[in-house]
């Protein structure tokens, strides 16, 4: 899939975007955990991860494509001022105008993604959490403010480490057993942290607490 072939703009030059869905809840997981936020799920997704939980939004074709106004206008009905852009894989698309309409609205605009593509946008916060179907664009890993690592499997800590390496040194480090295998996980992940204490634990509160 071309990186922008679902971005449109409108006749008055306002880009439109395939959104799956948009959302107001608690921010689940990683730094900014049990946060108010709206979520903005951007339809499209080439990365591919095995274990998503959100694969109905990886063909971006089948989404309805909102304006950037329309998204904000949205985002506004809520009382939380923080936004959080996801997907799918949002960076398949110029973030540049969405970002700046909601500073502009008076939001933080945080974004995750696995830096599978250039970055675009501006950001109060990004969430790198890299894949490994789908090697990260050497744009993203200075403006990680945290790395978030998925562990699936024992190999995920080398995998982790090699990410680490190229962030910024004030890059929080976060490593998270992927739901499946949590059981399995968890346990190596508290001997890593406690062996390896740069690193911190991040954990899916949301499905814990069965928050939508």
């Amino acid at each position: 899939m071309d990186q922008y072939n679902n971005f449109v703009e409108t006749p008055l030059q306002r880009a439109s975007l395939p959104v799956m869905e948009a959302f107001y809840t608690l921010q689940g997981e990683g730094f900014h955990s049990g946060k108010a936020a709206y979520f903005i799920r951007l339809g499209g997704c080439d990365v591919g991860c095995v274990w998503c939980d959100v694969k109905d939004s990886w063909d971006a074709e089948v989404h309805p494509k909102l304006s950037v106004d329309t998204i904000v206008q949205d985002a506004l009905q809520y009382p939380a001022r923080m936004a959080v852009i996801t997907g799918g894989e949002p960076l398949m698309y110029p973030l540049d105008e969405l970002t700046e309409a909601l500073k502009v609205a008076g939001f933080q605009v945080n974004i995750e993604t696995s830096g599978a593509h250039p970055m675009s946008g501006k950001w109060d916060w990004v969430c790198f959490s890299p894949k490994k179907f789908k090697a990260p664009h050497e744009s993203v890993y200075a403006q990680a403010h945290e790395l978030k690592v998925i562990v699936y499997n024992k190999s995920d800590f080398e995998f982790a480490e090699k990410h680490a390496a190229l962030v910024s040194d004030d890059c929080i480090l976060l490593l998270q057993p992927e739901w499946s295998r949590v059981q399995e996980m968890t346990p190596l992940i508290v001997e890593y942290v406690k062996q390896h204490p740069q690193w911190r634990i991040s954990l899916q509160t949301h499905k814990y607490m069965d928050i939508p």
